[in-house]
C-alpha cells in the first residue's frame, strides 16, 4: 500500500502563534494548540499516515532570530510530543525570509522533493494542515488536500476540503479519510485439484455484483448477499459439477470467508455485531452475526426438501459453516416457513442485512475491551 502523509505546520497549528512577533523564541511563548495533543496522539497511534512537520522560521540562525532562542522552546515541543506517544517522521525547518522566495520556503515545495513524483506515496490521500492559506497552495503545489485551522473560510481555488479551529473536527475528518483511503477489499484465488476459484470483494461497495459458479441458484443466493450487504462481489468457479455440487460449494464458502478476513484487516471501528428479522411470504429468518475472531455456527433451519434451485439443502448449513471457520465470526441461524425456496433466500438476505450492519465503521478503536479480535 501506498503511504500517505499528514504535512503539518507548526506555529498556529500545533502550537499557538505569538500574536505580536509571530516567533516562538522562548519557553514562555509555548503554547500548545488547543485539544492537538490527545487528537495527534489518536492520529499518530490509530490512523495510517506518516507525520512531517513543515514550518517556516524567517531568518533562524540570524541576529533577528538566533539559534539558541529558537532551539530550547523547539525542543520542548517535540519532548512534550514524544512524551505522549507523538513522533514526526520528519522535522522540515526552512530558514529564509519571505523576500528571498528560496525554492525551500512554503508554499514552495523544495523541502519536500522525496515525496513528489515517488510512487511510494499516495499525495491524492495526503493533507496539508496549517493555518495560512500559504500552506494550502503548498497543498496544491504538492497534489494534495487542505485543512485549513481558520475561523473563517476564505475565498479561494485551493484545496481545502475542511475550515476548522476544532482539533476534534480534524480527527474525525481524518478518521474517515484514512477509512476510505485504505480501502477494505479483497482478491482470493483458491485452486485445488477440485475447484479453481477467483473472488474479489469490497465492503465499501454499493451492490455490484458477478456471479458464475455453474450453479444457477447458488449464483441467485450470492446475488443477495452483495446486493443487500452493499458489497462489491465478483465470483468465478470452476468446480467439478460432473461429480457433484459440494466442492464448487463448500469452496467458494472458504475462499469468500478468506475475503471477508482480508478486507475487515485489524478491525479497528467496526460496528462487529450485526442481526436482521427479515420475513419473506409466510416465513421468518432471523440471523445474528459477530464478526469476533472465532468461528461457530448454530444452525436451526429443518428443510423437507432434498434440493432446492439443483443444491442440495444439507449444502446451506455446510457453506456458512464453512464461511464462519474461515471468515473466523459467529453465526446464528433460525428460519420459519413453509416454502423452503422462500426459506433460503430470506436465511441470505438476513445474513447480508447482518453483514451490512457488522462491517459499518463507526469508530477508531477496536470493538473488544481485549483491545484485538
Amino acid at each position: 500500500m501506498k503511504k500517505r502523509v499528514l504535512f503539518i505546520d507548526r506555529d498556529g497549528t500545533l502550537i499557538v502563534e505569538p500574536p505580536v512577533d509571530y516567533q516562538v523564541d522562548s519557553l514562555e511563548k509555548l503554547e500548545m494548540y488547543p485539544k492537538v495533543i490527545r487528537n495527534m496522539y489518536q492520529i499518530a497511534q490509530e490512523l495510517d499516515y506518516e507525520l512531517v512537520m513543515v514550518t517556516n522560521q524567517d531568518g533562524l540562525g540570524t541576529d533577528s532570530f538566533p539559534e539558541d532562542t529558537f532551539w530550547p522552546a523547539h525542543n520542548k515541543m517535540l519532548k512534550i510530543l514524544e512524551q505522549e506517544g507523538i513522533v514526526f517522521d520528519e522535522i522540515l525547518i526552512d530558514r529564509t525570509f519571505e523576500e528571498e522566495n528560496a525554492p525551500t520556503r512554503k508554499p514552495r515545495t523544495g523541502l519536500m522533493t522525496k515525496y513528489i513524483d515517488n510512487s511510494a506515496y499516495d499525495l491524492d490521500n495526503s493533507f496539508v494542515l496549517g493555518d495560512r492559506l500559504s500552506d494550502m497552495q503548498l497543498a496544491k503545489n504538492l497534489g494534495c488536500q487542505g485543512i485549513l485551522l481558520h475561523s473563517e473560510p476564505a475565498a479561494h481555488d485551493l484545496p481545502i476540503v475542511l475550515t476548522t479551529t476544532d482539533w476534534d473536527k480534524i480527527a474525525v475528518f481524518l478518521t474517515e479519510a484514512n477509512r476510505v483511503a485504505q480501502g477494505r477489499i479483497a482478491t482470493v484465488q483458491r485452486a485445488t485439484k477440485e475447484t479453481d476459484i477467483v473472488i474479489n470483494l469490497n465492503l465499501d461497495g454499493s451492490g455490484k455484483k458477478a456471479m458464475d459458479t455453474g450453479i444457477g441458484f447458488f449464483d441467485h443466493m450470492l446475488d443477495q448477499l452483495a446486493h443487500h450487504g452493499k458489497l462489491d462481489l465478483s465470483v468465478k468457479v470452476k468446480g467439478d459439477l460432473h461429480i457433484d455440487e459440494h466442492h464448487t460449494i463448500e469452496d467458494t464458502a472458504i475462499a469468500l470467508g478468506e475475503a471477508f478476513k482480508i478486507a475487515l484487516g485489524n478491525k479497528k471501528g467496526i460496528e462487529r455485531y450485526g442481526f436482521f428479522n427479515l420475513v419473506m411470504d409466510e416465513c421468518l429468518a432471523q440471523v445474528a452475526l459477530d464478526f469476533s475472531g472465532r468461528n461457530w455456527l448454530v444452525w436451526q433451519p429443518v428443510f423437507k426438501r432434498e434440493r432446492v434451485g439443483g443444491m442440495p439443502t444439507e449444502m446451506f448449513e455446510h457453506f456458512f459453516r464453512s464461511l464462519s471457520d474461515h471468515a473466523q465470526c459467529n453465526i446464528h441461524v433460525r428460519c420459519e416457513g413453509n416454502n423452503e425456496h422462500h426459506m433460503i433466500e430470506a436465511i441470505f438476505k438476513a445474513f447480508a442485512r447482518a453483514v451490512k450492519a457488522a462491517k459499518q465503521v463507526t469508530g477508531v478503536e477496536i470493538p473488544s475491551t481485549k483491545g484485538v479480535i
